[in-house]
């Protein structure tokens, strides 16, 4: 992506181009040839002919271009056949996004204009570049940064979503990929003709929507999260690597464990069932995080961090949910068997797998799953709750917070605590601000106790009920949000020795000692070479800022685990 234009009226597209990207400057700087001189060593030349393709939409990205001479255009192109253009390179240059850090598949198509020369640099030695040439690799990276959220913004580049916006498939695929930070286009066959028609030919019936047309013209029928990540390229196989340490789970303790073991050497991959950003991406606003006086989504306090990992060389593998760990290490590996058979190998083990939201006992919750109760609170759900009346279940910081940023969409949040007040399990901050928010309304000792709904499927009404006086009352409510409590993420460990305590959260530390006859370091279980960060581990705290120490403290564990496994027996 570069900054000259295609009609030849230079003050025209700059200006055009100063709309579509408000920091221009910053997501298409321009490279002095003493910079590329600095670059050359990281890099190969490469020559095109007029026409000729460098990089190919849904296929994976060679890694960064830096254009020596010629022009080469960049254009979208979506499974339907449309194509777009989207802006000019030119000499001094750079062709890249984000996803050029680890190889992920191009979002754009690149072709030369013209004969191009180009210096190619790889994605292991670009993310080389950006750390040996700190204030140049600063400049790239923001620009790398800036050009996926553009993309994301246009909704340019990645698949497209076809099937009404309010359907449980649609809105489900969306949050996928949001909470991925993948760009994608949605048709409502209600609105678009060409939709309407697509899903007439390929998927007649609702079960089948949404339709999602992959960048090559692949059709998916309501497919599930994997399915859609294997199509995009999201995911590949596992390989035979054996890995310093793999971590599971990729929330704040996973991303910091990430970056800190890959930034000293270590190599690492981390893994998660869903998307990156745990619990904590589901909070619209962190406001007591150290050195964010403003505060910051959850949202994108983990992505920057999930750029940082890759920025590394920490090896990532989203989605992917882990099945069982294998302690035996025969071979002086532990195995991780991974959903679909694989198996993955690494000499130590990070659980960073954090807690899931508890599904409490409501008459019909099941049914209502995706079609009216939500356990996460970003703007596509709170697009569904315009000017309604809503329910919102929970009394932690979590709950706290997805109740303020509701509100500004809704016409009334219920805030429903089992409890008698909030002090026990918020910070005060929250309070107050709930306590000033007039459209939130507290419900205090009081649970849910069912759900009623339409015959499609859709919630129509909520009923909760007094634990003081045992009176009911019934509202239609068609949106209920989910934040009671959390049950730890932990079953995959069953059967490898890794001792858990009675709520189900892993023991680490001096509690287990006993096991093994040894001092153990604060941070490791019961099995040597297994330890445990974050909401997983026994006796955590629970905030952002504790999960992220954790994160980071366990890799000095971490060292002294692999330098003792790598001594010679006496």
């Amino acid at each position: 992506m570069g900054v000259d234009g295609a009609t030849g009226n230079k003050t025209d597209d700059r200006a055009s181009l100063a709309a579509r990207f408000p920091r221009l400057e910053q997501t298409f700087p321009a490279l002095t040839p003493q910079e590329i001189a600095r670059m050359r060593r990281f890099g190969e030349l490469r020559s095109y002919k007029d026409g000729e393709r460098l990089f190919e939409t849904g296929k994976p990205g060679p890694g960064m271009f830096v254009i020596l001479s010629g022009h080469v255009a960049i254009s979208q192109r979506d499974g339907l056949g449309h194509v777009t253009p989207v802006i000019d390179e030119g000499p001094g240059q750079f062709l890249a996004e984000i996803g050029q850090l680890s190889g992920r598949a191009a979002l754009v198509d690149g072709h030369a204009e013209g004969d191009v020369e180009t210096l190619l640099i790889p994605p292991e030695q670009l993310r080389a570049l950006l750390v040996a040439e700190a204030d140049l690799g600063e400049r790239i990276m923001r620009a790398l940064i800036l050009r996926r959220v553009s993309l994301i913004q246009a909704g340019v580049g990645g698949p497209v979503l076809i099937g009404p916006s309010d359907s449980a498939g649609v809105i489900r695929l969306q949050g996928f990929l949001t909470r991925n930070g993948l760009p994608h286009h949605l048709l409502d066959p209600e609105r678009d003709h060409d939709a309407a028609e697509l899903i007439e030919r390929y998927s007649p019936s609702p079960s089948d929507w949404p339709l999602v047309i992959a960048a090559d013209g692949t059709v998916l029928r309501n497919p599930g999260e994997t399915e859609l990540a294997r199509a995009l390229g999201m995911i590949g196989p596992a390989g035979n690597k054996i890995y310093d340490v793999a971590i599971v789970g990729c929330g704040p303790a996973g991303l910091a464990t990430a970056v800190y073991a890959a930034s000293e050497g270590l190599s690492a991959v981390i893994l998660d069932a869903r998307s990156f950003g745990g619990q904590a991406g589901a909070s619209a606003r962190i406001e007591n995080y150290l050195g964010f006086p403003t505060g910051i989504s959850g949202q994108a306090l983990a992505g920057r961090a999930f750029t940082q990992a890759q920025k590394f060389g920490a090896d990532v593998m989203i989605p992917m949910a882990v099945k069982a760990l294998d302690c035996a290490r025969t071979d002086g590996a532990f195995a991780l068997t991974l959903d679909g058979g694989e198996t993955l190998r690494s000499r130590a083990v990070v659980v960073a797998s954090g807690a899931r939201y508890r599904r409490p006992d409501i008459d019909n919750l099941e049914k209502f799953d995706g079609r009216g109760v939500w356990y996460w609170a970003s703007p596509i759900e709170a697009r569904l709750c315009a000017e309604q009346e809503i329910v919102l279940v929970g009394g932690g910081n979590s709950a706290g917070q997805a109740a303020v940023f509701l509100s500004g969409h809704a016409r009334k949040v219920y805030m429903v605590i089992r409890g008698g007040g909030l002090g026990a399990s918020m910070s005060r901050y929250l309070i107050e601000r709930i306590e000033a928010t007039p459209n939130i309304e507290l419900v205090f000792n009081t649970e849910v106790v069912a759900l009623e709904g339409s015959e499609d499927g859709s919630l129509e009404r909520v009923r909760w009920r007094s634990r003081l006086s045992g009176e009911e009352i019934s509202a239609d409510i068609r949106n209920l949000f989910l934040f009671a409590g959390a049950d730890p993420a932990t079953g995959w460990l069953d059967g490898c020795g890794v001792t858990l305590d009675r709520g189900g959260f892993v023991v680490t530390g001096a509690q287990s000692e006993q096991n093994q006859g040894r001092p153990v370091p604060p941070l490791e279980t019961s099995v040597p070479g297994v330890f445990a960060v974050g909401d997983v581990r026994s006796g955590s705290v629970k905030r952002v800022g504790g999960a992220i120490g954790e994160g980071a403290q366990v890799v000095a564990a971490l060292h002294g685990f692999l330098g003792d496994a790598a001594k010679p027996a006496l």
